[in-house]
């Protein structure tokens, strides 16, 4: 079947996707997600709900319950309106202007050449449409939509303890049908900054730009336990193993776009002697093959390509060592998995971006954990590799796990309706991924939370796809959990 074009209203529940079309037709970068909130805002004031935009910037809605339920507890529906920027190389994309552009293909919505922002707008669009529907039967409701979840949580982090009123809330970002969550990892940034010296390249040189590309990507803490390849990582090594080949100076290497997904892409650039020019394309072709017999049934689309570009300053070789050596080392991927939860990675490390030039360099690691310890230990261990070459780091962005409750009412009234609405039992789970949740329990410590979605694929990475079909069973499910008695 070839793909069709978007058509919300021919898809159930048409409210629902209406909302989304909304959410991708408006730019929604973290941090830069004003435009969408006052478009929210100005719609929810024609539907005659109460507004308030807090000073972390997060829209707070207020709906009155229906006739008969003014005594049942208030319920809270919370989502983020920001997205994963993520397009494939050689996209024209522009996220801070142009739509996304999705298609159906069967029973899957999906953008073809960047993300496609069903992460979270699919939860937001499910809330919006809850707040709209004058046939739900519902306590007093109230919509969260934060803001910059993806790039820090300041939203959730900035939320007071006094705004929302009711003390049950169903976080709706979550990725896979048929799955209550009850917890999350928590985690920090390590950011490394390191000042350089740009030297002359040497004569008799020629400049090559080397580019790693073709892999898969993704979420940086839900798919991190599949070994996907990581461009940065992989790239760097095969410049330690060049430069043992041949005499290399650095002066450009840049990869990743986003801390919480997984490089797919990674550049650099350098000098290699001219005559050698022809043994060095033999060896990345090597390397290639070496690389993909690696990742073979995970990432074997890895290419690994050169060519000529003019000449231009370089790093000072003592940079060039520093930064080679300590990317080379620096952990990536799952430390630990849990012993309390089975299967579950307990915590990981996403080396996600990096920015490498003459005379300035940077890097992230993005580290995250179901234990505080845990995400602590492996942050100090990232700190004291890059102490070794007199680099300080900076730890920012700290945000708490979601600590499981197996004895949540909410998690029994959820359960008990989804019984009667889909039969069979679901499964209670815990996921390696910062949700909100832990944040709102910190500032709400006695607010019982659970987490569903519909089914996600490949977020944070291009081609994104939600199943169609699950948003309809999570509309379905909303309206009857919203309908439900409390106990």
């Amino acid at each position: 079947m070839s793909a069709l074009p978007f058509a919300p209203d021919q898809l159930q529940p048409a409210a629902v996707w209406r909302h989304f079309a909304t959410l991708c037709a408006t730019p929604r970068l973290s941090k830069q997600e004003g435009r969408l909130r006052d478009i929210l805002q100005d719609w929810a004031r024609t539907q005659g709900l109460e507004t308030l935009v807090d000073s972390a910037g997060n829209l707070l809605l207020r709906k009155p319950a229906s006739p008969g339920r003014e005594n049942t507890p208030g319920m809270v529906m919370q989502g983020h309106i920001d997205m994963v920027c993520q397009k494939n190389a050689g996209s024209t994309h522009d996220f801070t202007r142009d739509p996304i552009v999705p298609v159906q293909d069967g029973d899957w919505l999906r953008a073809v050449d960047t993300t496609l922002g069903a992460d979270n707008g699919i939860g937001v669009a499910l809330i919006l449409a809850a707040m709209a529907d004058t046939s739900l039967v519902h306590g007093p409701l109230e919509a969260l939509l934060t803001v910059d979840e993806e790039q820090g949580m300041s939203g959730a982090l900035g939320l007071a303890s006094d705004t929302l009123r009711g003390r049950q809330m169903l976080n709706l970002d979550t990725e896979e049908w048929g799955e209550f969550f009850l917890g999350c990892a928590g985690g920090l940034d390590v950011n490394v900054q390191r000042a350089g010296t740009a030297a002359v390249a040497p004569a008799g040189t020629t400049t090559l730009r080397i580019t790693l590309h073709g892999l898969r990507g993704g979420h940086s803490g839900i798919d991190i336990n599949e070994e996907r390849g990581n461009a940065i990582k992989l790239l760097v090594r095969v410049l330690r193993r060049l430069e043992r080949q041949v005499p290399v100076r650095l002066a450009t290497l840049r990869g990743g776009s986003a801390r919480n997904a997984l490089p797919r892409d990674a550049f650099a650039t350098l000098t290699v002697p001219a005559e050698a020019l022809g043994a060095v394309r033999e060896f990345l072709a090597g390397q290639q093959q070496r690389l993909r017999a690696e990742l073979q049934g995970v990432d074997e689309g890895l290419t690994l390509e050169s060519e000529t570009v003019p000449a231009g300053p370089v790093m000072d070789s003592a940079d060039q060592h520093f930064w080679l050596a300590a990317l080379h080392a620096a952990p990536h991927g799952v430390r630990r998995m849990s012993r309390t939860v089975p299967g579950i990675v307990e915590t990981s490390n996403n080396l996600g971006m990096v920015d490498l030039g003459p005379q300035q360099g940077s890097c992230n690691f993005m580290v995250r954990s179901l234990l505080q310890e845990g995400s602590q230990a492996l942050a100090e261990e990232i700190a004291s590799l890059f102490a070794l070459g007199g680099t300080a780091v900076a730890m920012s962005g700290h945000y708490p796990g979601w600590t499981p409750n197996p004895h949540s009412a909410l998690l029994a009234r959820c359960q008990a309706v989804y019984r009667q609405r889909f039969g069979g039992d679901t499964q209670v789970k815990v996921i390696h991924a910062g949700l909100e949740c832990g944040i709102v329990s910190a500032a709400y410590p006695d607010m019982d939370i659970v987490s569903f979605g519909p089914t996600i694929r490949g977020a944070h990475a291009p081609g994104e796809s939600v199943q169609i079909s699950t948003v309809e069973k999570c509309w379905e499910l909303l309206k009857d959990i919203l309908a439900a008695p409390a106990p």
